[in-house]
């Protein structure tokens, strides 16, 4: 009796294989796609609160009725840190779950992450200023 057949690993890439060591995704494990869509819904809103409350609501609705004048930075940088960590971990779900999607949500995620850094750049250069 012939033995099984081994079990080989699916060949990828060798961009996959470098993002998934980026990420520090070793095996692909399939997770459900309400988790996926959940954690993207919900690096997306992170990143869209942030942009929304330090760009429109605070510098004009918020002096508008003598409050939080000035406070925009001080919201901004943990609410981006906040979303910055959000969209990395929803990146490595995508991965580990071999999501068909992964590379344009990597894409999108990565343009997110460092439009952010740029943003949180001047807040943190408003602070020190």
């Amino acid at each position: 009796m012939l033995p099984p057949p081994a079990v080989t690993s699916t060949a990828r890439p060798p961009a996959d294989r470098v993002m998934r060591r980026l990420l520090r995704v070793e095996t692909a494990r399939k997770g459900s796609r309400s988790d996926l869509h959940q954690a993207f819904r919900t690096s997306i809103v992170l990143s869209a609160t942030r942009c929304t409350l330090t760009y429109i609501v605070l510098p004009f609705a918020a002096p508008a009725i003598g409050f939080a004048t000035g406070v925009g930075p001080w919201i901004g940088v943990p609410l981006g840190t906040l979303a910055i960590l959000s969209n990395g971990v929803t990146m490595r779900r995508f991965w580990a779950a071999d999501h068909k999607w992964r590379w344009p949500y990597t894409v999108v995620s990565l343009t997110v992450i460092v439009l952010l850094l740029i943003l949180m750049g001047g807040d943190v250069a408003d602070l020190a200023g």
